[in-house]
């Protein structure tokens, strides 16, 4: 999209981290022996699983149109991207619960806590890296708006995903490490609980919020009101229509297809009309190269 970030490039990063954070918790589970450890790789480990659905609902959108899908697959990508929110809320956060509630029914001292102490603090360093490479992407899309704005009126669905699960995944980390330094400053086995219970809390509000926001791109939503107040100050513009009568826009994944009803100069030769509306939709393409698909209805002043 233009004016957007680059998902690609923050989906890529947080593989990275996810990927260096797998082999970290992989290593500890073999030398520590430690199941929680183990199954924490695979959690991981899943985490990238993640990564890769989104990269293939980014392959998937790109695929050109076709006759059962005219205005092409870009929404794919909005399907891959919910199903990672699901994934989210299932496998992280309820998974997360369900661990802090069968700890804090069965509290055991943390065995050898200096392993899980380094891989947590390599967590942190790992994911700051991929939360800075997708925070460099969204200073990109979201310009002068706030963080919270720009989550509520992207349509990068992707680029959303990816910044919902670098911010849980990182204040998860912090939170794992703090109640682990808790436990053993304590000696009490609740904090690690408590913890990982707050871990799961975190990663179910964050999946429901991005899910959210992408269940509106799946049913079908304009342009972010940014972009489609630019496109409406475009058309007002242009010498060749008097007046924009409606504008209606739809996002369609990366591409974005606009139909507009104005009245035109023209009144009188109807090949002058056509020629000035095909000059207004190149100009607006060219402009706006995320829009794809163009519909111009003519209306006439003198009501013809």
């Amino acid at each position: 999209m233009a004016g957007g970030g680059d998902s690609t490039r923050a989906i890529l990063f947080a593989l990275g981290a996810n990927f260096a954070i797998a082999v970290s918790k992989g290593v500890a589970a073999y030398f520590t022996g430690s199941s929680a450890m183990l199954a924490e790789t695979v959690h991981s480990l899943a985490d990238c699983g993640n990564q890769g659905l989104l990269i293939l609902g980014l392959k998937q959108s790109k695929r050109p149109p076709s006759p059962d899908y005219p205005l092409g697959y870009g929404k794919a990508i909005y399907f891959w991207s919910f199903l990672v929110a699901v994934m989210l809320f299932t496998v992280g956060g309820m998974f997360s619960l369900y661990e802090g509630i069968h700890k804090l029914q069965h509290p055991e001292p943390l065995k050898q806590w200096w392993w899980a102490a380094g891989v947590l603090t390599f967590g942190i360093v790992a994911e700051a890296v991929s939360m800075r490479a997708c925070l460099q992407e969204v200073a990109k899309a979201r310009g002068q708006r706030s963080l919270w704005q720009w989550f509520r009126e992207s349509r990068q669905a992707e680029l959303v995903v990816i910044f919902g699960e670098d911010l849980a995944a990182l204040l998860g980390l912090v939170l794992a490490l703090a109640a682990v330094l808790l436990a053993v400053a304590t000696g009490n086995p609740i904090w690690d609980a408590i913890g990982t219970i707050s871990i799961g809390a975190l990663l179910i509000i964050v999946a429901v919020f991005v899910a959210i926001e992408v269940k509106a791109m799946l049913i079908g939503q304009s342009v972010d009101p940014q972009r489609q107040q630019q496109i409406r100050e475009f058309l007002d513009g242009r010498p060749e229509i008097a007046h924009v009568i409606s504008l209606i826009t739809l996002q369609l994944g990366n591409e974005v297809m606009v139909s507009v009803q104005a009245q035109m100069r023209e009144e009188q030769s109807v090949a002058a009309l056509t020629e000035q509306i095909n000059t207004v939709e190149r100009a607006m393409k060219q402009a706006f190269p995320e829009v794809r698909w163009s519909f111009f209805e003519p209306d006439l002043k003198s009501g013809d």
